[in-house]
C-alpha cells in the first residue's frame, strides 16, 4: 500500500519563496499529522500525562500557541494580553469534549502562517528581532524557523504519548 510522501519530498509549495519552504512544508506537516495522530483517542485520554509527560490536549494547543508567538515575534510586534493568557492556559486539561475545536483553532493557525510566509520579503529575513520579556536577539528567519521546528518537536512527543496512551487493538 503506497503512501502519501511527506511534504518535503512533494515538491514547492505554491507561493512560497525558495528560502523558506522548509519552514512551508514543516507547517504543513503538523496540519496533516497531529489530527491524524489523536484521532482515535477518546477526549478523556487528552488530559492524560503517562510518566509525567505533557498531555496531547497541551501539545495541540502549544503548537498553535508558539506558532502565533513566534510569528508575532517575527513582525516586530509585542506578544498580546490574549496571547499571554493562551501561552497560560495551554496546559490546562479539557473540561468537556473540545477536541474539534483545538484541532480546528490549531490547523487555522498553520493556515495563517503559511499565507504569511507567502508574503514574507525574504530581504527582511536577516532583520533582528527581539524575543520576550528578556529581549533575547533572533531574526525573522530564525523566529520562523524555530516556530516551525519547534511544532515538529511536540508532534514527536505527542506521537509517543498518543501511542502509549491508544486502547490496545482487538
Amino acid at each position: 500500500m503506497a503512501s502519501t510522501p511527506e511534504w518535503w519530498q512533494r515538491g514547492p509549495v505554491a507561493g512560497v519563496p525558495d528560502v523558506l519552504q522548509p519552514v512551508a512544508h514543516m507547517l504543513l506537516q503538523l496540519r496533516d499529522e497531529v489530527p491524524a495522530v489523536v484521532a482515535s483517542l477518546p477526549w478523556h485520554l487528552w488530559n492524560e500525562r503517562p510518566g509525567g509527560a505533557a498531555s496531547i490536549a497541551f501539545h495541540v494547543r502549544h503548537v498553535a500557541g508558539v506558532l502565533d508567538r513566534l510569528f508575532t515575534y517575527a513582525r516586530g510586534a509585542p506578544l498580546t494580553e490574549a496571547q499571554l493568557a493562551a501561552l497560560k492556559a495551554e496546559g490546562d486539561p479539557l473540561v468537556a469534549d473540545t477536541r474539534d475545536a483545538l484541532l480546528d483553532a490549531m490547523v487555522s493557525q498553520i493556515e495563517s502562517r503559511l499565507d504569511e510566509l507567502r508574503n514574507i520579503d525574504p530581504a527582511t529575513l536577516a532583520d533582528e528581532r527581539l524575543i520576550g520579556r528578556a529581549k533575547l536577539p533572533s531574526t525573522v528567519l530564525g523566529c520562523i524557523v524555530h516556530a516551525a521546528e519547534h511544532g515538529m518537536r511536540h508532534l514527536g512527543q505527542l506521537v509517543v504519548t498518543a501511542k502509549v496512551l491508544a486502547p490496545p487493538s482487538a
